[in-house]
């Protein structure tokens, strides 16, 4: 601790206190602040006399203006599901297509779908519902199982492979590991199917070769065009919209050891106007009507 000494610009003692250089005077405590304490305490009485406070044996004391954050949460709940009642009744239990063609349902929908979707969807899809590493594009890619709104609400209600006993049940089979297909095969297939995309890099008798490969091992899922079938949720191989990836070494990890993605079942989790509104704001997203 410094010495007490005087400031050679205030004239005021210091308390020998420094800190870098920095002294304290040793000057009494300003008025004002003394006016600020006196008005603090005013407030703690008037508020505690106003206001819910101290607590007793029975309750608490609950103030002159009998103030009751519980009761005025009570209310804004119930005032809300007053208010939620005439929509969501409609959600229920009418045909998408006359609740798509509402322009007061397709607000709601719009407004109460990112959040809802953001908490329960997202995680896999993405928030913009362009999907991610194992997860499906939902907003433009083609529907595995079906576009149309009904299809979706299915979906999103008994899940994929999910526990639900009425679960969609789809699986791509391990030719490679299971030894199904050989390495050469699993090969031929994998550039067969890039070729599909655009890049014409096989010959007349490869593409022959490739093409017999897919419809003896492939076809029955994909189609024969390799478009998809939305009867066993097989996706389209022609497109840019590949769920694990659509380059030749992912094509090719797939054929050989299979897919088998997981969608739980939403049945339980979310209510039944629940689920139909995120089958709405789907398809808004999509920009497609029922």
């Amino acid at each position: 601790m410094a010495l007490k000494e005087r400031d050679e610009f205030s004239g005021q003692m210091t308390t020998g206190h420094e800190w870098n250089g920095i002294k304290e005077l040793n000057t009494p405590v300003p008025r004002l602040l003394w006016a600020f304490l006196a008005t603090l305490g005013l407030f703690a009485i008037v508020w505690t006399v106003l206001m819910p406070s101290w607590p007793g044996v029975s309750g608490y004391f609950r103030g002159l203006l009998g103030a009751d954050q519980h009761q005025a949460v009570r209310q804004s709940l119930v005032e809300a599901e007053a208010a939620r009642a005439g929509w969501s009744e409609r959600l229920a239990v009418e045909k998408f297509d006359t609740l798509a063609a509402d322009p007061a349902i397709m607000d709601v929908v719009r407004t109460t779908g990112p959040a809802l979707f953001g908490d329960n969807c997202a995680a896999c899809h993405g928030n913009d519902a362009g999907g991610n590493p194992g997860y499906p594009n939902i907003a433009e890619a083609p529907m595995m199982w079906g576009g149309d709104v009904d299809t979706i609400a299915e979906t999103i209600r008994v899940g994929i492979n999910s526990t639900h006993p009425d679960t969609r049940y789809g699986q791509m089979l391990a030719f490679g590991r299971d030894q199904m297909l050989g390495s050469a095969e699993i090969s031929a297939l994998a550039d067969y199917l890039v070729s599909l995309q655009g890049e014409k890099s096989l010959t007349v008798e490869e593409t022959g070769t490739a093409e017999t490969l897919f419809a003896d091992n492939c076809a029955a899922c994909h189609g024969e065009d390799a478009r998809g079938l939305v009867e066993t949720g097989a996706p389209d191989l022609t497109d840019s919209f590949w769920i694990y990836g659509g380059d030749r070494s992912t094509i090719r990890h797939s054929i050989y050891n299979g897919r088998q993605g997981t969608m739980p079942s939403w049945e339980g989790r979310l209510s039944p106007t629940q689920i139909r509104l995120l089958s709405l704001y789907v398809m808004d997203l999509r920009g497609s009507t029922p």
